[in-house]
């Protein structure tokens, strides 16, 4: 029996080179957004923090300095928080262009995996046109015999 070889097959091999390609940098973006996402969380608990230390500030004896102090800190954390969000949507417009990419080898990955088998099945095809020509072949021939002997035992009746 034949063996199916698929001409394109290094073609394909790319495919899922490129697909794992997409995964592993669709991967490490997703793991950055989170770590921007981390990091913008943790800012927003510091100024949490801030704002509820300048509540209590107000609530004590009054110390300007210290008010002042947290006021600062809290305009600083909310430029840092601003700053972080451009840091997670960057990020996540990574997440979306690594997404994308990675969708599209799935979908030459798989527009070839189809090619592949629809070979396959060509090749089935093929194999059992071949298979039923040799059975075609060799009962007309086998029929073919079986006459010629049937004819030749006739004629050595007839002579005999």
């Amino acid at each position: 029996m034949a063996k199916f070889k698929y001409k394109l097959q290094n073609v394909l091999d790319i495919k899922y080179r490129m697909e794992d390609q997409a995964k592993a940098v669709f991967a490490s973006a997703q793991a950055k957004l989170d770590e921007e996402e981390a990091k913008r969380d943790h800012l927003i608990n510091r100024r949490l923090e801030y704002e509820k230390r300048g509540r209590e500030l107000r609530e004590e004896i009054l110390n300007l300095a210290d008010m002042r102090d947290n006021d600062r800190a809290i305009e600083n954390i909310k430029e840092q928080i601003s700053e972080q969000e451009k840091h997670v949507e960057s990020a996540r417009k990574a997440v979306e262009q690594a997404r994308i990419r990675l969708t599209d080898a799935m979908q030459e990955r798989k527009i070839h995996e189809k090619l592949k088998e629809n070979s396959f099945e060509e090749f089935k095809h093929e194999v059992n046109a071949a298979e039923s020509k040799e059975v075609d072949e060799l009962v007309s021939y086998t029929y073919g015999e079986r006459i010629k002997a049937n004819n030749q035992v006739k004629d050595n009746i007839q002579d005999g």
